[in-house]
């Protein structure tokens, strides 16, 4: 910790805790108004100060001089969201900013003093600033280190070049905002920080530790911290307004390549690429459209082109809302379109498949299921995500293609199909409108985390039925096979007739293996036993049994 501190220039807003509950809350900052935490008070007005109240009172303590106060909770959070749009303001005239806290940031002065026509010049520009930006009061301090300038601040003051330590000298002990050490020192006769600061720094550090020996150097104007400023976030969103209202699918198709070209060289100049694109529309009438589109590889500007091209002609060319199965179109042409990049990430973040990158097929696949989407709404084209469960049913949850693939239950992770990138998605399935898709699940994956007791050994069925269909199983003699309440089987399965369809001679059965589900809440309880059975053509069912109804689930290859 050594060097020459550097000339910073910090604005202060005065009693920010209570402007922003002004800004937020809408509490009147000129009246009697105090902030708590921890039932005391830690910020006050104005006018609070004038009926004797002061930081560190305690509650009854503060309403006893001042009956008519209104009193605030501490809130961090609102004093953070409050103070964006000062740094913001203060942004516009400098760069680089640091946010010490809500109330208070600070940036190096030599910048600003030199193309504003010096400090005193760069700290009215500022403050004028940010009074007709936020309507907010502030002051600036300019001096050599945060502490200093912060101190220099709550009186407005630009201390001079190397002019910090006598500055600092006649301040108390208490401006360095540690309360414990403050007291500390008083009791041993250290009043002011030049008194502090008189001392050797080896006894400080073996008397007071570490965080009293870099009070010492604040206290010495040593402060040579170098500002962490910030970097204000990159505006990506992309915005289009139309005159004439796009209503046709050849103008949206234009507006669509002329503005993912101008997103495109936005997102480049920053080295970004973009995963997740948000599309927005308004139309003539002011209908707000809106639809997010997922991607796990680069989205080009051909890319972004293509999805905003899809999107637009999906809402023009929906139904006219007389049950029709598309969405609904728009009643007027669109007049504005935003283009955000929802999720963004460095182009040499992208992961490219196993072969290197994703190739033209799988390109292709893509913009169809994209294509798809874009007409008949993001349902039409699902995704199965397997995890874990009892059923078969339970360890397959359809997701619409590009969503996010999290399983509906814990399990081991999915497994990429063979050839197809890291992440990848498994093979999609259409859905017309209107209708319903068979789940898959993959053959022989086992659900060993958890346990989930009750589940059926593998190999897993090939294909899940949407709605499990009604079958009547019989003995050699004639009789319906029951399964007791016990699990005792009453005869061992010999023919399987499926809803109206004509019997099939079982060859072989395995179970049953029992289920009983959530039986501490009657209205969800469920209690079943499964059986895997293989038909006399070669055909393997798994079967259900509940309530004496039996029922196939699943087909097995």
């Amino acid at each position: 910790m050594s060097g020459v501190p550097q000339r910073t220039l910090l604005l202060w807003c005065p009693d920010w805790p209570v402007l922003a509950a002004e800004i937020v809350d809408g509490v009147p900052a000129t009246d009697p108004v105090v902030v708590l935490h921890a039932n005391r008070v830690v910020a006050c007005s104005e006018r609070a100060r004038a009926e004797g109240i002061r930081r560190g009172l305690r509650r009854r303590e503060a309403q006893g001089r001042c009956p008519h106060l209104t009193v605030v909770d501490h809130d961090p959070g609102r004093d953070a969201r409050a103070f964006e749009p000062v740094v913001a303001a203060v942004e516009e005239v400098v760069a680089g900013v640091e946010v010490i806290r809500p109330g208070a940031c600070a940036t190096a002065a030599r910048g600003p003093s030199r193309y504003l026509g010096g400090e005193e010049a760069a700290a009215e520009r500022i403050v004028e600033h940010v009074a007709q930006s936020c309507v907010v009061e502030s002051q600036v301090g300019i001096a050599d280190g945060v502490f200093a300038a912060g101190l220099a601040a709550r009186e407005g003051r630009i201390v001079a070049p190397g002019g910090t330590r006598e500055f600092l000298a006649t301040r108390p002990v208490e401006a360095l905002g540690r309360p414990a050490l403050a007291d500390l020192l008083r009791r041993l006769g250290v009043r002011t920080l030049g008194d502090f600061a008189a001392l050797p720094a080896g006894d400080v550090l073996a008397r007071f530790g570490f965080d009293g020996a870099l009070a010492h150097r604040l206290a010495g104007g040593r402060d040579d911290r170098p500002l962490a400023v910030r970097q204000p976030p990159a505006d990506l969103i992309v915005t289009a307004d139309y005159d004439e209202p796009v209503d046709r699918v050849d103008a949206a198709a234009f507006a669509a390549r002329t503005l993912a070209e101008l997103l495109h060289e936005r997102l480049a100049g920053y080295g970004l690429a973009c995963t997740r694109l948000g599309i927005e529309a308004v139309t003539a009438h002011g209908q707000e459209l809106h639809r997010v589109w997922r991607h796990d590889g680069l989205l080009t500007a051909a890319a972004i082109a293509d999805r905003v091209r899809w999107q637009l002609d999906g809402w023009l060319t929906g139904s006219n809302g007389r049950g029709g199965t598309r969405p609904a179109r728009p009643t007027a042409g669109i007049v504005r379109l935003r283009l955000v990049p929802d999720g963004v990430l460095a182009q040499a973040g992208l992961q490219p498949g196993l072969w290197g990158e994703t190739g033209a097929e799988r390109e292709r696949a893509h913009r169809a299921l994209s294509r798809v989407q874009g007409i008949l709404g993001p349902e039409a084209v699902v995704t199965a995500v397997l995890g874990g469960g009892r059923s078969p049913a339970d360890q397959v949850r359809l997701v619409p293609w590009g969503d996010e693939r999290v399983p509906a239950r814990p399990g081991p992770p999915p497994l990429p199909a063979a050839g197809a990138a890291p992440g990848a998605a498994s093979a999609p399935v259409v859905v017309p409108p209107g209708g319903r898709a068979g789940r898959r699940a993959g053959r022989g994956r086992a659900m060993a985390e958890p346990p989930w007791p009750g589940r059926i050994p593998p190999p897993a069925p090939a294909v899940v039925l949407p709605a499990p269909l009604a079958a009547d199983v019989r003995d050699a003699a004639g009789d319906p096979v029951v399964v007791s309440a016990r699990l005792a089987v009453s005869a061992a399965p010999a023919r399987l007739t499926v809803g109206d369809g004509r019997p099939a001679e079982i060859t072989g059965w395995a179970g049953p293996w029992p289920v009983d589900e959530r039986w501490w809440a009657p209205a969800e309880a469920r209690r079943r036993a499964r059986f895997q059975v293989s038909l006399a053509d070669g055909a393997a069912l798994l079967l259900a049994v509940e309530g004496g109804q039996w029922l196939v689930e699943a087909i097995y290859d």
